[in-house]
């Protein structure tokens, strides 16, 4: 394959990329100033880098002789990967001016370099490609949770997700490095060529590495640890990020390496796998119980979401592959929302307000924003018919069609659990004695895009059949 087409293949990465650095100088040399318009042109890069998805000719197959893969997987990712970003950017502003006088330049910025990352990694089919995608967007996100400089939570969070992401990187380079002794290849293809011929100890002890360190990326349970003071320190609207865009980046990353290079040593990462899905679920569940914290809630409740999607990619088959997908879709709308109520969580000099007691009587003073808090925290607990029901629903089937009947048991039982946190904040906004009012909403951004995630989650049924058709075709391209 010539130069020309494998450039052509990446042109989402190079226009992110293109952007990043031409941002990147005007913000230099402007200074804060350009904040407003160097948000704006990248929200206009992401876009334009979603747009060249479907629109360039010959964009499909491997380019770079396999270190990078151009499929309908890669493609799903990033639709939702690049959405996600873009909110990240719309909701910032207002946060900053709040919390530290303005936002700087260099935010959007941060997020496109993230962003382009997150995208080599879901495209990645070496284990070196995965690697640079994946220190590309953690080292945009260390500085990311750190943004407010004068913040002790938010230095301590950044200080914390870069020794422990160092760990992570360091484990999944070993694991790569193992793999490489013992397979001979760092290519997808060769590591499952080679371990066709039967896992050895070798490889074996490089497979769990690589999944310890990728576990780390999705904060599942028992490398969660980052989870809820990243999400607690960082600014909300990098929370917000944190929790939707790398979620989503990291889970197909590690649904592309097990199915493509593990896929012929599944009865070994199966195992793994369906241990990670259950500590996630019970840890999460059980943990968010006694938070008072709503941003240290919502880190719980990542960590139980992922054990839920996990339980889909325990299937091993096209149809849990398929489940995961639109689980993702489904929980980056659920998520977003989420944290744009939060970000309406605001005392009365517009300081933000991050205490789950304040919410309070919220129904009396702010009824859009309760019933948009009643809406996400149903579907985030599965219950109908809400779209989060469907999601829990579909990952739980692909699980009984693989033969995972008791996995799925255990996973509905473990749901029960789940419930309980989120309808007691539901109980605290609707019948609890009232709290001091919240400052009125100030964005209609944030308003608009809450309104809009809220209206998907109650009504995204009719979205069903052609969710379906697209995770099917993204999944089958594994295959």
């Amino acid at each position: 394959m010539d130069m020309l087409t494998s450039l052509l293949m990446t042109t989402p990465e190079l226009v992110l990329t293109g952007a990043g650095l031409i941002l990147l100088m005007i913000s230099a040399f402007g200074g804060d100033s350009t904040a407003r318009i160097v948000s704006w042109l990248a929200i206009a890069a992401l876009l334009s880098a979603g747009l060249t998805l479907c629109g360039l000719p010959g964009t499909g197959g491997q380019a770079f002789d396999g270190l990078y893969q151009a499929d309908a997987f890669g493609v799903f990712a990033k639709v939702l990967i690049y959405a996600a970003a873009a909110v990240s950017i719309l909701v910032a502003p207002r946060f900053f001016a709040t919390t530290q006088g303005g936002m700087r330049a260099e935010y959007p910025i941060l997020i496109l370099f993230a962003t382009v990352g997150m995208g080599l990694m879901v495209s990645a089919g070496d284990m070196l490609t995965l690697y640079v995608g994946l220190e590309l967007n953690s080292l945009a996100s260390y500085v990311l949770a750190s943004f407010m400089r004068k913040d002790g939570r938010s230095a301590e969070a950044g200080l914390k997700y870069f020794v422990l992401g160092a760990l992570a990187s360091g484990i999944l380079l070993y694991g790569t490095s193992l793999l490489y002794g013992f397979t001979g290849s760092t290519s997808y293809d060769g590591i499952a060529t080679a371990m066709a011929d039967g896992l050895s100890n070798g490889e074996l002890f490089g497979l769990v590495f690589v999944l310890a360190g990728l576990a780390f990326k999705i904060s599942a349970v028992p490398f969660h640890m980052w989870t809820p003071d990243v999400y607690e320190g960082s600014p909300t609207p990098v929370t917000a990020f944190f929790a939707s865009a790398p979620k989503v980046a990291a889970i197909t990353l590690l649904i592309r390496v097990v199915t493509e290079a593990m896929g012929s040593a599944l009865d070994a990462w199966q195992q793994i796998i369906i241990f990670i899905a259950l500590a996630s679920i019970v840890f999460g569940a059980v943990a968010a119980i006694g938070q008072t914290n709503i941003k240290r809630l919502m880190a719980y409740s990542s960590i139980n979401n992922v054990g839920f999607a996990l339980i889909g990619l325990a299937a091993g088959t096209p149809e849990g592959v398929a489940a995961v997908l639109s689980y993702m879709a489904i929980y980056t709308i659920m998520t977003i929302g989420s944290f744009l109520c939060i970000m309406q969580m605001r005392d009365a000099e517009g300081r933000p307000v991050e205490d789950i007691a304040s919410l309070a009587g919220l129904s009396q003073s702010r009824k859009g924003l309760a019933a948009a808090f009643a809406i996400f925290m149903f579907s985030l607990a599965g219950i109908p018919p809400m779209m989060g029901f469907w999601a829990k629903f579909l990952v739980f089937d692909a699980a009984v069609g693989a033969g995972l009947t008791v996995l799925a048991v255990i996973g509905i039982a473990a749901s029960v659990i789940g419930a309980f946190y989120y309808l007691k904040i539901i109980k605290t906004v609707y019948f609890d004695e009232p709290a001091a009012a919240y400052a009125p909403a100030g964005s209609r951004i944030e308003n608009a895009i809450m309104a809009v995630a809220a209206t998907v989650i109650v009504l995204g049924y009719l979205l069903n059949p052609f969710l379906d058709r697209v995770t099917a075709t993204a999944a089958a391209s594994l295959f």
